[in-house]
């Protein structure tokens, strides 16, 4: 939505909406929000919120914590799940010091740096989400049990998938806020699902990841489901990823995609803890067509990147190895650097992987290097690495790597 300030007022005034969320997230990705009402919205655009920044993660301790949210009024987005009298509207914020300096551990700050890159260099990157998550039963006081909440397979449909009714609600609550999903599935664990949405310029993008989270869960908790995002939930069983799509284009028309990818596989080990943040990440991958190599292919599930027969002339790569823990912002970033790193250095794009990983020889897996195989390994790899460091703040990486 692109308001004037007058047109924002008025919008406000006819939806009879009482309170604004003014939407943020820590360092890891973890949404929070403060609420205002619309009496203050004119001085919280001029001035700024004012919040705590040694209370968040990975924002500074109490020496100095004194931050302020500026909403976007562009990323306005009413929570159809809220009260119809006295409704509620969510705004993304991005985060300054005092003074008006950007707040370099702001992540959405971070990922508009990048797309000022993209600008300078007559690149334009677009992404798209494809993320799976589980339903879970409650126990008395809300929380997961655990439990699924059927026992179906993938695709399968109604009576053994029993969230199809709640992926509806999910899609339609997604569709009043602006979001547009392209379709949704039963995954192959039992009470896994997955949603899948339409590419986005980096910061659409990322603002959309975020509040797809947040929908989910409160629709499920509607439903007396828990929604779980974790990597691996469940032992044995399928985990959970986040596909990310990625195409790129050049002012020029030249195709840049292989160099893209190229500098995305060139980077990945080194920057493996954004895509993959916590210990249960690496219970994941290798396992359940979750990639561990690094590698690419047209067909092949099993390799890192994936570029799909049906995107034909869109030339769509997908990204398979990260999972629903991480912060889309960082991420989207991070994979816009390495691509442009690609483009900047003609990195010539290796061979397709046409090999089944888990049946092939051992001398022909040792052709391929592995992504970091634990939480602690892809933590020194970040520390230690040149590309990590020119793009990402210390203190971000220190979130990530202490």
């Amino acid at each position: 939505m692109n308001y004037s300030y007058e047109e924002f007022r008025e919008y406000i005034e006819e939806e009879n909406v009482k309170f604004v969320r003014l939407a943020f997230t820590d360092v890891k990705g973890n949404r929070k929000n403060i609420s205002v009402t619309p009496e203050s919205l004119e001085q919280a655009f001029e001035y700024g919120v004012p919040i705590d920044a040694s209370l968040i993660d990975g924002f500074g301790d109490e020496s100095f914590s004194d931050l302020f949210l500026h909403p976007d009024k562009d990323t306005t987005a009413l929570l159809p799940w809220r009260p119809e009298h006295g409704k509620v509207v969510s705004m993304f914020c991005d985060i300054t010091y005092q003074d008006g300096t950007p707040f370099e551990n702001d992540t959405r700050t971070i990922l508009k740096n990048a797309v000022k890159e993209c600008k300078k260099a007559g690149v334009s990157f677009t992404f798209g989400s494809r993320m799976e998550f589980y339903l879970f039963k409650t126990n008395d006081d809300g929380g997961s049990t655990h439990i699924p909440c059927d026992q179906a397979g993938y695709m399968d449909v109604a009576p053994l998938d029993k969230g199809e009714n709640v992926r509806r609600e999910i899609i339609l609550t997604l569709e009043q806020m602006g979001i547009t999903p392209i379709n949704s599935h039963h995954e192959a664990g039992p009470g896994q699902n997955q949603i899948n949405f339409t590419v986005a310029d980096p910061l659409n993008a990322a603002d959309h990841a975020c509040l797809f989270k947040t929908v989910v869960k409160s629709i499920a908790a509607s439903n007396g489901l828990f929604a779980d995002f974790s990597p691996k939930p469940l032992a044995n069983l399928p985990g959970s990823g986040y596909h990310i799509s990625i195409s790129a284009t050049e002012d020029n028309g030249r195709q840049i995609l292989p160099c893209v990818i190229s500098g995305i596989l060139s980077n990945i080990y080194d920057t493996t803890i954004f895509f993959n943040p916590t210990a249960e990440s690496y219970e994941r991958l290798g396992g359940d067509k979750a990639p561990r190599y690094i590698s690419w292919a047209s067909e092949n599930r099993a390799s890192l990147i994936r570029i799909p027969p049906a995107s034909g002339k869109h030339h769509i790569a997908s990204l398979r190895s990260p999972d629903p823990m991480i912060n889309p912002y960082l991420a989207f970033a991070i994979l816009i650097y390495a691509g442009l790193d690609g483009i900047n250095r003609n990195i010539e794009l290796n061979p397709p992987a046409n090999v089944n990983f888990a049946k092939v020889s051992s001398d022909i897996l040792k052709q391929y290097k592995t992504l970091p195989l634990t939480l602690g390994e892809a933590r020194a790899a970040a520390c230690e690495s040149e590309f990590v460091h020119k793009y990402i703040a210390q203190s971000v990486i220190d979130s990530y790597c202490i």
